[in-house]
């Protein structure tokens, strides 16, 4: 009976099964440019961050204090003064409330009616297409005014409600631009795929094209958002004579030009009184808006972080054509 030979396992390799890891060689050339990249990017977060750091040091340092300068990123005389006069504020609140909405709105009916219209004019077989996209181009080279503006708004019976808001922007004509180059670049059997199984325009539109969209949607919904929220013109030259309607925005710059008139004229006004706290301590306009700017842009800092995860989600959905 012959012996059997048992073979021995092999050992292990880190290289089997996987290739081999090629170690960077760290030239001249790459130390150099790493060394600039990094130093140029440093430098210019640096220069994004410090104004909101200093604004928010200013925000909470004393008023009186404020106005000698000098404050870096902390507060050199720690005070909450400026965000109680903020928040005491009677139509903060309720202003709080209608801004949220309004931007809601906004930003809903916006993206709505803008990627129909977009959809509408990127399709090859609309005849009218071309003319329509000009008349909406011409647009952005030429605008009414002010005053005609408010004219059309009064004579559409629109002052002083909720439909002054939102309106007026229901179709952008630089993101109908934006949204129908982006259609454009869709392959054309996708919809053709789809109509062929029996879908109509409105269901291409909404279950194909949108979801597909998701991108460019969620970047024009976020400056939408960015600028209904900070608008106040608005309110004052449509909405005014409604408190109900009154808007964050529009009650902090009221506050900010009542205080800065009290402090450039030292009169009794209703902001010079309301600075005057409870042992004597008074504010400036600098510190209150600074406490203005953080009250009106803690929102949106809020609500990017949860918006940045579907830009990344919308982008992996919109790279995938087939």
């Amino acid at each position: 009976m012959s012996s059997t030979s048992v073979a021995k396992p092999l050992a292990p390799s880190a290289a089997q099964g996987r290739p081999a890891r090629r170690r960077r060689r760290w030239t001249t050339e790459r130390v150099v440019f790493t060394s600039l990249n990094t130093t140029f990017l440093v430098a210019l977060a640096v220069i994004m961050v410090y104004p909101l750091l200093n604004t928010l040091a200013i925000s909470l340092n004393d008023g009186m204090d404020a106005v000698r300068g000098g404050i870096g990123i902390w507060p050199r005389v720690f005070s909450l003064r400026n965000y109680e006069i903020v928040l005491n504020m009677d139509t903060i609140y309720q202003a709080f409330i209608m801004s949220t909405l309004k931007t809601v709105v906004v930003v809903a009916t916006n993206l709505f009616f803008t990627s129909m219209l977009a959809f509408a004019l990127s399709r090859k077989e609309f005849i009218f297409r071309r003319p329509i996209t000009l008349i909406f181009v011409l647009t952005l080279y030429f605008d009414a005014g002010l005053i005609p503006n408010y004219l059309l708004i009064k004579d559409l019976g629109m002052l002083n409600s909720f439909q002054a808001y939102w309106v007026p922007v229901m179709i952008s004509a630089f993101n109908l631009i934006i949204l129908r180059t982006y259609m454009k670049s869709i392959p054309e059997e996708i919809t053709e795929s789809a109509r062929m199984d029996g879908a109509g325009d409105f269901r291409t539109w909404w279950q194909i094209i949108m979801p597909l969209c998701k991108p460019v949607l969620a970047v024009i919904g976020l400056f939408v958002a960015v600028g209904s929220w900070n608008a106040w013109l608005d309110t004052l030259l449509y909405n005014s004579g409604d408190p109900a309607l009154t808007t964050l925005q529009y009650e902090l710059q009221k506050l900010l030009a009542s205080s800065m008139n009290a402090g450039a004229n030292s009169a009794n006004s209703a902001a010079n009184q309301a600075a005057v706290g409870a042992g004597g301590q008074l504010t400036t306009p600098i510190a209150l808006r600074s406490a203005i700017t953080m009250v009106a842009a803690v929102p949106i800092l809020l609500v990017y972080p949860f918006l940045q995860k579907h830009f990344v989600s919308g982008l992996m959905i919109g790279s995938v054509k087939g």
